[in-house]
This record gives structure tokens, sequence and C-alpha cells, in this order.
């Protein structure tokens, strides 16, 4: 359970959240909707929810079990296993290391020491039995399986997963301590955008293990269908009043009363205008005249409160103006792969891939989680190295732009202003200004680290550094994740109208047919093809 007593939220000085009293509240059963443009502070409150930092005014209690999930998920120790890590939810890996100690010391130990290791191992025993340990494997396994995790993989240290495959194993864990085995089914899940790198059928898994969820739930999620599926509450964050708004009802019936409540509001302001101007204008008429003087205040008055006994119309938000860039001249094929491969220790990703990319050629990489989509990328954007003997050759005038999908081309602990200006050193302050205002950046946010922005806000930073690269390559993993329905369609618009080539990374059939692809690459083969609409099937997927 979470309550929050006068909490209020702000970034810099700007106040994202005022939440008088115990406004918001979780309890065992709720399925809450934490919904609002990029930048209203979903994600900073939900830190703040978590307790992973602390508000500007107000508290939060927290009783029973958090599970967190941030948007940005940061595993700790990256040579563990993944098995090690979904296990490490409940301590049942340290509990199994124990175990297997006193196991080794009851069979070569001196006398006194196998006595010592008998009583401790039947200590721990007992927790990890209680701790469900003995059926741990086999709910991990079918937690893994439901995310699209493949048993095979579950054994590799997670530095040698795809950012994909690390986000499927950061959500398992969470989940695999909120299961009934665990004895803590009654765990508050706090989830921030927890469909990002998952397919279809994970979605489609998620959601049934969402609504069968004992605890409370909030999330922060730009999936609709499956906002509509699960949620029974629904707190709205208003940027314009910092405030927000508890809607005690699904998500459809959000949206229908929502839609009910800002008619009937602008109906009512409307009316009250033409009321009050009527008024206003009488009482002009009777100013004139001295005995009247008097009724004409009463009716300014009156015209007054009328309009302030108004419930306040909501403001339209603003949402950033996306673009690309115009692109820069350059030759027939800016840009040659040529036997690009990439290994993990022993582990093969892809070998011998090749890739030419014609002026204003657009391509498609698919691919399973872990084929190497992201790392194919970095290594045309100059990232990361090839291991084998091939490489890249760049032509006449390449520029490439890389959009990231971890946001690792923003320095986090830099501003916002100056990663565009390290971003864009050859634009004049007046143009940077300009550029950022368009993606939404103005007054004190130019002034606040990168990384204190959330993750929709930080996709529109790294998309506002490329406008001004004039680049006529654009590598783009992942664009659409963790942005608004408005802000997404934006992106899409400005694939559509895009001259320069593009390489796309994406989950998202949307981009996909916005781009308009003529080839796809099939990872890890490296297999190329002319795009056809069979390949749709598999972007879900992929």
């Amino acid at each position: 359970m979470i309550v929050t007593q006068d909490l209020e939220v702000r970034v810099g000085a700007r106040t994202l959240l005022n939440a008088p009293g115990q406004h918001l509240r979780v309890q065992p059963g709720d399925r809450i909707g934490l919904v609002g443009r990029n930048g209203a502070g979903k994600t900073t409150t939900m830190r703040i929810l978590s307790g992973e930092t602390e508000p500007y005014g107000g508290q939060v209690v927290r009783s029973g079990e958090i599970g967190y999930l941030p948007q940005d998920s940061k595993e700790g120790d990256i040579d563990q296993s993944a098995r090690d890590r979904i296990l490490s939810a409940r301590g049942l890996d340290q509990l199994r290391s124990s175990m297997d100690r006193q196991q080794e010391l009851m069979e070569s130990g001196t006398d006194a020491q196998r006595d010592a290791a008998i009583g401790k191992y039947s200590r721990l025993e007992e927790r990890y039995s209680a701790l469900g340990g003995y059926e741990a494997d086999s709910e991990a396994a079918r937690i893994c399986d439901g995310l699209g995790l493949p048993q095979r993989i579950l054994d590799q240290p997670l530095k040698t997963l795809s950012g994909g495959q690390r986000r499927r194993v950061e959500l398992a864990q969470i989940l695999f301590a909120a299961t009934a085995g665990s004895g803590r089914s009654q765990t508050t899940l706090l989830l921030d955008e927890p469909t990002n790198h998952l397919d279809a059928d994970s979605i489609h898994w998620l959601r049934g293990f969402l609504q069968k969820h004992e605890g409370g739930l909030i999330m922060i999620s730009h999936d609709v269908e499956l906002l509509n599926d699960v949620v029974n509450k629904v707190w709205f964050l208003d940027a314009v009043r910092g405030e927000a708004d508890v809607y005690n009802m699904t998500w459809k019936k959000y949206l229908d009363a929502r839609s009910t409540d800002e008619a009937r509001r602008r109906r009512e302001k409307a009316n009250a205008e033409k009321k009050a101007d009527a008024l206003r204008k009488q009482a002009a008429k009777l100013g004139a005249k001295a005995t009247k003087a008097a009724a004409a205040k009463q009716m300014i008055a009156r015209a007054d409160k009328m309009i302030d006994a108004l419930d306040e119309v909501r403001q339209e938000d603003k949402y950033a103006a996306i673009t690309f860039p115009e692109p820069a001249p350059c030759g027939k094929t800016p840009l040659f792969a040529k036997g690009l491969t990439k290994m993990y220790g022993s582990l093969e990703v892809f070998v011998g891939v090749d890739l030419a990319i014609d002026r204003g050629s657009r391509v498609v990489v698919l691919g399973f989680n872990g084929a190497g989509k992201t790392t194919l990328l970095k290594l045309l954007a100059g990232v990361e190295r090839t291991d084998g003997e091939g490489g890249l050759v760049s032509g006449h005038g390449l520029k490439i732009g890389y959009f990231a999908q971890e946001h690792d081309t923003i320095d986090q602990n830099a501003t916002v202003w100056e990663n565009a200006v390290n971003a864009c050193p050859d634009s004049g302050e007046q143009d940077l200004r300009g550029l950022l205002g368009a993606f939404m950046f103005t007054g004190e946010q130019l002034n606040q680290p990168a990384g204190t922005l959330s993750g929709g806000e930080q996709t529109r930073l790294a998309l506002a550094t490329l406008v001004s690269s004039r680049a006529n390559v654009l590598l783009l993993d992942e664009p659409t994740n963790n942005l608004d329905p408005q802000s997404r369609e934006q992106v899409l618009n400005a694939l559509r109208t895009y001259t320069g080539a593009v390489v796309l990374v994406t989950h998202d059939p949307g981009a996909v047919q916005a781009l308009e692809p003529e080839r796809v690459i099939v990872l890890p083969d490296g297999d190329e093809d002319l795009w056809s609409d069979a390949y749709m099937e598999i972007v879900e997927l992929a």
C-alpha cells in the first residue's frame, strides 16, 4: 500500500505536481494507469512513489513489498547469470550458494565442521522452502517463457544479452518476486513502460499476469490496449495545471468521462461568458448615469462572480514539432558495410553481414530479441567495432545521425543545453534555442540535467540533436519508444517526409508503415531481401 500526504513534485524550478492531502492512494486490487503527456512528471512521480528519490514537499508512506521497474533499468552485476538475477528477487540465489557450501562441508569437512554444517543447512533449507525455493525454477521458467526469454539464455551472463533481453530479465525478476509462491502476492508493482522490448505474444501474457495480480499496480504505458484491458483507475497528470486528476474507473470509461466533462466545461464557459458579456454591456449603459452607478457595479460584480465560479477548462497540451534534418548532399552509396561480425566471448551474435546503404534508401532490420539488431546499428554508427576482418566504407559526403534506444548518445550528467551544444557545435545560440523550443525545451528546463528527464523527454532531446546534424543516413533504434501518442505520430510524420537514407530497428508496425521500406535485413543470418508486406507479420514478434 502507498499513500501520499501533501505531495509536491518539482524538477528544478518547475512544479510538476501538487497533490494536497492524501490525494494519491494505492491499495491491493488497485490497477492504476498513470497517464499524461511527455514531461508531465509521470516517471519522476513513479520514482518518488518507489522511494528511489525524495519529493520536494510532503511525504510518501509505504507498507508491504514494492516491486519497481524503472524506464531505464540498470542491472547491477553484469557477470551474474540471468537465472540468478531472477532468483535474487527472493534472495534464493544467495541461499542456494550457502546451501551448496554447507553441503560441501558435510561431505568433506571435519567432524566439528560437519556437525555445524548440518545445523546451518537445516536452517537454510527451512528458509529456502518457505520462500518457495523448490518450486522457484518452474515458476521462473514459466515467467521467462511468458516474456519470450528462451531457456538457453538463462545461464548466460547478463553482459552477453541484448538490451531487450536484459529488460525482460529485469521485468521477470520483479514479477517472480510478486508470484504466489513467494508469499508476496500483495506486492505493489510500479511499472514504467513494461512493454518496451516485448513482442505481441509477451504483451498478451503480461496482460493476463497483471489482470490476476492481487496487490496494487501503478503502470505508465503508451500501450492503449494494455491500459484498456488492465487498469481500473486512472491518474491523469495535467502538465498545464500541475495537478493530478483521479478517476475511479476503467480506461475506456475514463476517456468517455473526460471527453464528456471537457465538453460540459466548454459549453458552460460559453454560456457564462455570453451572459457575463450581456451584464457588462448593460452595466456600461447604466454607469453613464450617476444615479445608476451602484447598480452598474453590482452587475459587473455578478458577471465576474459568474466567470470565477466556472470549473476550469483544461488547456490543450502542447506537443513537440518533431522533424528530421534536411540531408546534406552525398554520393550514390554514402555507407557500405562488409563482413560485419560480432561475438560476446565464444557466443556468436552474427557473422559476415553485408549492407549497402544507398542515398535515400529505406531499410528495416528484423530478428528475434538477441539476434543483434541494436548491435548492428552500433557497428554502422561506429560506436562498436566489428570482431572480424570486415568494416565500414564511408562514401562521399557521409553524415550519420544515430538514435540509440537506450539514449546512449546523451550525456546524462550534462544539462539539456550542454547536450545540444555538444551535438551541434556549429549552431548559433539563437538557432539552438529555437530548435530546443520546437522540441518543447525552454526556460529553466534547459539547465536541467539530462539524467533527470523522463524517457519520453530524453527521446525528444535525442531527436532534437539529430535535426542540426544534416545527417543523410539515419540509424534509428526504436525511435517511438516512451512517446505519448501525439509525439509518436510526429515521429511517424517525420519518417514519411525524410528524404535521406534510414536504417530502422523497431517493434512498432506504424513506424514501418510510415517508412515504406524498400529492403529488409533479417538477423542473425544477415539475409537481405526486398521488402514485402509478408514481413509485417514478424515486426511485432521481432
